[in-house]
């Protein structure tokens, strides 16, 4: 079923897409990034589903050790993007301290981000990527200040490179979630 563009004419088409003058992004390319992270994430976690839940957790080696590990990390790098993103507080917990338990309330809780990703990136404006955000990281204590876009553009980059573990952990486990290339997905 093809997706309904937000806006213009989007990424697939030879003016949409790129980035202005000044090098931001257009804002189409945001709301493509939150339905190929939607898309993705519904594939991954029906794969996951149908995994024992000892297998999910036991340690794999991977950052965050175990697939369950992994999607709560991503969950958790959402919830602290998108709070520093949108003012919104988003309920967290230290890095590495799994946010749930249960698979099925981590599903819940994944399907819920990635509605309000959705629905974040339907608002931006080229003006709102531009300023900027000043944040003190809970990694090193840090405090910087970037541009937005660059900020959000994290967001779906980290995103990727957890869900590239997960995916590799579920191939040498035997599963496959289908093609993951954002051509191949569905509405473009």
């Amino acid at each position: 079923m093809p997706i309904a563009r937000r806006r213009g004419p989007g990424i697939g088409s030879v003016s949409g897409g790129r980035t202005g003058e000044d090098g931001v992004p257009d804002v189409d390319v945001f709301w493509t990034f939150a339905r190929y992270n939607q898309w993705m994430n519904e594939k991954t976690y029906a794969v996951c589903a149908g995994i024992d839940d000892g297998e999910r957790r036991r340690d794999r080696g991977a950052f965050f050790k175990s697939i369950h590990g992994t999607l709560n990390h991503l969950l958790f790098g959402d919830r602290a993007w998108m709070g520093r993103l949108t003012g919104r507080p988003y309920p967290n917990a230290p890095m590495g301290v799994d946010l749930y338990d249960d698979f099925q309330e981590l599903r819940t809780a994944r399907a819920a981000m990635d509605q309000d990703i959705l629905d974040w990136t339907a608002g931006l404006t080229e003006a709102w990527l531009c300023e900027p955000l000043t944040w003190t990281s809970g990694v090193d204590g840090l405090t910087r200040t970037r541009p937005r876009w660059l900020l959000a553009s994290h967001l779906f980059n980290h995103q990727t490179h957890h869900r590239g573990q997960l995916t590799t952990l579920l191939c040498q486990m035997g599963y496959g979630v289908g093609p993951t290339d954002l051509p191949w997905m569905e509405g473009l």
